[in-house]
């Protein structure tokens, strides 16, 4: 009998059941049957801790190199040349539930650390994705604030770059970011499942997430690969 997944009354409700029940994996393979097979952050992306889940809303942020301090695009010009840029607005327009993922630069500083975890939870976020580095690794680590990122490294952000948009499209990888597309990263992997498809992908997911307990607990007993696929269609 396939497993259904559970009724939820709010994104709360959801990402609860979805932290609870699913993994990476489940999601990313339920999307490629789907054909949408570009899904997954690169790789290098990984949490601060092993444990650390996340999973929200995605507040997409264009963070840019700018070493010289000078005007770009964005908002206004005035705000850019703050510093950080926007980086602050960004950090307060935060929501609860909703996920800072941030691209757009070169990997040479840190986009994350200690006091940014703490106004992000502050707020209720759920949590911090970044194409780049993050820092200050023993607090956030104290804070549990579960941070996604290319590794460690203290190069401060304020004398190469800056933010220059939010809650804007974004690229990450081979993967284009919407504001409020659902985020999920766990050990395996952070992956992206687009707002058009979220009920079917989760759908699905619960339901093979269902079925490979019944297939491990099959082969754990001495079934067969191929008499496994045969009988499951999972592997």
């Amino acid at each position: 009998m396939k497993s259904t997944l559970p009724g939820y009354r709010s994104d709360r409700e959801l990402f609860d059941l979805m932290r609870e029940g699913l993994f990476s994996a489940v999601i990313g393979d339920v999307m490629d049957v789907m054909g949408h097979t570009r899904q997954f952050l690169p790789p290098e992306i990984q949490p601060l801790r092993d444990d650390m889940i996340v999973v929200g809303r995605a507040m997409p942020v264009l963070e840019a190199d700018d070493f010289g301090g000078g005007e770009g695009p964005g908002r206004t010009g005035q705000d850019l040349n703050q510093p950080f840029g926007l980086m602050l607005r960004a950090l307060d327009d935060l929501k609860e539930d909703e996920v800072y993922i941030c691209s757009g630069s070169s990997p040479t500083y840190a986009l994350w650390g200690e006091l940014m975890s703490t106004a992000a939870g502050n707020r209720g976020a759920a949590g911090a994705v970044v194409n780049g580095y993050s820092r200050d690794t023993p607090g956030i680590l104290k804070l549990g604030f579960p941070t996604f990122s290319m590794g460690r490294f203290a190069q401060d952000q304020r004398a190469r770059g800056k933010v220059i948009d939010f809650r804007c499209t974004i690229g990450f990888g081979d993967v284009t970011v919407r504001p409020g597309n659902i985020i999920f990263g766990d050990l395996d992997g952070v992956v992206v499942i687009p707002r058009e498809i979220e009920r079917e992908t989760l759908e699905a997911a619960w339901q093979k997430a269902h079925g490979e307990k019944q297939v491990f607990e099959a082969i754990k007993g001495g079934m067969g690969a191929q008499e496994a696929w045969d009988t499951f269609g999972i592997m």
